[in-house]
């Protein structure tokens, strides 16, 4: 038996079926949480704004069009609130150490591969080290906007459509966004790397 589709969730959570939201928790809260760390630097205010976004699809889920995407309504949510802690922090803090992103196909670009799991030396262990402290660095100076999109692409493999209604804006600036956070991170990346000597430029730069 195919299990039921998020969209169906809430539906039956709104008529009363015991469980239903805490399938939906139960699905989407790891992911959600990762999205919001990344976003936002910081795990423990990630676990209050995943809080916060669960508590605002329980109040509002009478007002979920059905004929929507549960998954996206959800990330606009929390990417909304995440924005919010992000104004009122007072100081920026790093991205977090496990940071990395992969390729992505759709997005027609190759780009920096984060973490090396080869164990072979020493120095490929400090190398390696000093690549991810580069990359979160790197993620954490960007403008928001673009790291936001980036995250989204690289990190959750969300379409551009669905980044589009997360971020709240056009398909065509979807791409365009994206693209420019592309460039940018390849070219601050490569200056951060033309300072320091542990780090050996990876093959799978854009």
């Amino acid at each position: 038996m195919d299990a039921p589709t998020d969209e169906r969730l809430l539906q039956e959570y709104l008529r009363g079926k015991p469980g239903s939201f805490e399938l939906l928790v139960r699905r989407h809260s790891q992911e959600l949480h990762q999205f919001v760390m990344r976003f936002t630097g910081d795990s423990v205010a990630a676990e209050d704004v995943v809080q916060e976004s669960f508590l605002q699809v329980h109040t509002s889920a009478d007002q979920f069009d059905p004929h929507r995407r549960f998954k996206p309504w959800l990330f606009t949510i929390a990417a909304n609130k995440a924005r919010d802690y992000l104004r009122r922090r007072t100081r920026r803090r790093e991205v977090p150490a496990d940071a990395h992103l992969d390729e992505d196909g759709d997005a027609g670009t190759r780009f920096v591969q984060l973490l090396s799991k080869d164990d072979e030396s020493p120095d490929v262990e400090l190398a390696s080290e000093e690549n991810r402290r580069l990359v979160r660095d790197v993620l954490e100076g960007m403008p928001e906007k673009l790291r936001e999109v980036l995250i989204l692409a690289y990190y959750h493999r969300f379409p551009y459509k669905d980044i589009g209604e997360v971020v709240g804006i056009p398909l065509g600036t979807v791409k365009s966004r994206l693209h420019a956070a592309v460039v940018h991170f390849g070219e601050r990346y490569r200056e951060a790397l033309a300072g320091t000597e542990n780090v050996k430029p990876s093959p799978e730069l854009p």
